[in-house]
């Protein structure tokens, strides 16, 4: 059975990229948030493993779960591999920008998904994933439209892009480009590689026909200097602009000046005007918070903030509900599309440091549901098990857990929704100080379970590690349903809770102190009035 196109399960994802010399503490950084309606946010593990000769894997389509009726033979070892990062600090992350239909070719075997799990039990390596998923994809087929891939190792980080060649073609067309070690890159659902420097072998990886292909579909003529993989292969229109590139506009904005003058292209409103470039030097170093902090962003201070319309809500919600466009007295209008979003199934930033040993460098920051709400938990990628909160079978998209991070984030979140502008600031307040106390306990952590390597052997460290990666995500996700409880006794019925020295107020006589009413934002309630008019106004009764 052949696998399905692929943008099902990872349908808007958005990837960020920070280089070695341009983070904050020296390490390589990516992050990606897996967005989708029906993607319930769990954490994957495969153990490291030698395999007997002629040992077989089967291929299983991560979008769907579904076998692929295909196996391909097992290589002799392969690596211990928590999510996305595996135990070499290899970290692989995708965005799909489907790109041209017809290239699609259901008869391939090899899926986005597959690749990445496939590659990151393998490859030691960011260069050695991008040559074992080129390899992968020539000779199995690739059955999925577009992608752009983060491939990053403890050293560098690389923005892979491949598409199909479209039924009866198997392999697939691609570029491999390094980011420089100084510089911030990122994806989000839109081809972003232009000009390929074909003769800088160091820094630039590409199949031998992704010109020719082109060339041969009718999609470029010209020079190779010339040819553009994002023009050939994933034509930019309107959505691609406004509800792609402008997140990447939103990260580079933040780090780089001058970056308004790219504001009418990624709003859609000069399509032919010069695209932003792959990378760009940041004007301060990015810190791995900086990058957590990136992933809950809804555009906040600039043209696209979600929270100045009244879309918005009273409570000056930064969140849609889709469908995407709207249509209102025969014109189409659309709803931002920013990097936080509600159909979040998980979301990580990895962190990778060359100057650690392996076992205590590699940091996956783990988080489930939708980043802005979520707790960047860290999850070493050595460790051996999952924490029950994010192991898989603890619950699914359609079977709640009240010991599954994922159900107790989406409880909190769907509460914040309604009542957000309020809501948020208590969850901003557990969610830092769960996370600070992460940050203000890793070196601490790190340095012990050195010590315990040193002293007696590495193995020693990892169990260390799993505990402790476990502990703190499990009592993480006890301390999420404490804060839900908080919030549906603070906020019930629109009303607001007293609180004095921490505790709920409550009279004398042991009763409830009565709650505020705060209503609704001034203007909330001028867009009330002037929709209803006179009806709700305030004055005697008329009389005849």
């Amino acid at each position: 059975m052949a696998c399905t196109s692929g943008s099902y399960i990872a349908e808007a994802c958005t990837g960020l990229i920070v280089g070695r010399k341009a983070s904050a503490d020296g390490s390589v950084i990516i992050s990606y948030s897996a967005d989708s309606h029906v993607l319930y946010g769990e954490l994957y593990h495969w153990d490291a493993r030698k395999w007997a000769p002629n040992s077989r894997l089967n291929i299983v389509e991560w979008d769907t779960g579904k076998p692929s009726g295909h196996s391909i033979p097992q290589v002799a070892q392969t690596y211990n591999v928590v999510g996305n990062m595996n135990e070499k600090q290899v970290a692989i992350t995708e965005s799909t920008f489907g790109g041209r239909e017809e290239l699609v070719n259901p008869e391939g075997i090899m899926d986005y998904g597959s690749l990445i799990y496939v590659t990151l039990q393998r490859a030691a390596s960011a260069r050695e994933a991008i040559d074992i998923m080129g390899k992968l994809v020539e000779e199995y087929g690739y059955c999925s439209s577009g992608e752009s891939y983060s491939i990053a190792d403890k050293n560098e980080v690389w923005v892979m892009e491949m598409i199909g060649k479209g039924p009866g073609r198997k392999g697939a067309v691609w570029v491999a480009i390094r980011i420089p070690d100084d510089c911030i890159s990122g994806h989000a659902n839109q081809a972003r590689i232009q000009n390929i420097p074909f003769a800088d072998k160091e820094n630039c990886v590409y199949s031998k026909d992704v010109v020719s292909f082109a060339r041969e579909k009718g999609y470029f003529k010209g020079k190779d200097s010339e040819f553009s993989f994002q023009k050939a292969y994933a034509p930019y229109d309107f959505g691609a602009l406004r509800g792609c590139e402008a997140r990447v506009w939103s990260f580079f904005n933040r780090f780089v000046d001058g970056m308004d003058k790219y504001l009418p292209f990624v709003m859609g409103q000069e399509m032919d005007a010069t695209p932003m470039p792959l990378y760009m030097k940041p004007n301060r170093k990015v810190s791995v918070q900086d990058v957590q902090n990136m992933m809950r962003d809804h555009y906040e201070d600039t043209p696209m903030d979600m929270t100045k319309d009244v879309g918005a809500g009273p409570y000056a919600c930064p969140y849609r509900w889709r469908p995407m466009h709207f249509e209102v007295d025969g014109k189409q209008y659309l709803n931002e599309r920013a990097i936080a979003t509600q159909q979040t199934g998980f979301v990580l930033v990895a962190q990778l440091r060359n100057y650690l040993p392996d076992y205590v460098g590699g940091v996956l920051w783990f988080g489930v549901d939708d980043a802005d709400m979520c707790v960047f938990t860290p999850q070493y990628c050595s460790i051996t098990s999952v924490p029950e909160c994010f192991k898989v079978g603890n619950g699914d998209l359609l079977e709640f857990s009240w010991t599954s991070a994922f159900w107790m984030h989406n409880w909190v979140a769907n509460m914040a929704y309604h009542k957000y502008s309020y809501m948020i600031k208590d969850i901003r307040k557990v969610q830092g100080e769960l996370e600070n106390k992460f940050f203000a306990m890793q070196p601490m952590i790190e340095k012990y379970a050195m010590e315990l390597a040193k002293n007696g052997s590495e193995k020693d460290a990892v169990e260390f590690l799993t505990n402790y990666s476990t502990t703190e995500a499990n009592g993480a996700t006890a301390r999420w349903r404490k804060l839900g409880e908080y919030l549906v006794v603070k906020y019930i019925d629109g009303n607001v809770k007293k609180e004095k020295d921490g505790k709920f107020e409550r009279t004398a006589d042991n009763y409830p102190v009565s709650p505020s009413q705060p209503g609704y934002d001034p203007n909330f309630y001028k867009a009330i009035a002037e929709n209803a008019g006179d009806r709700l106004l305030v004055g005697p009764a008329k009389t005849k």
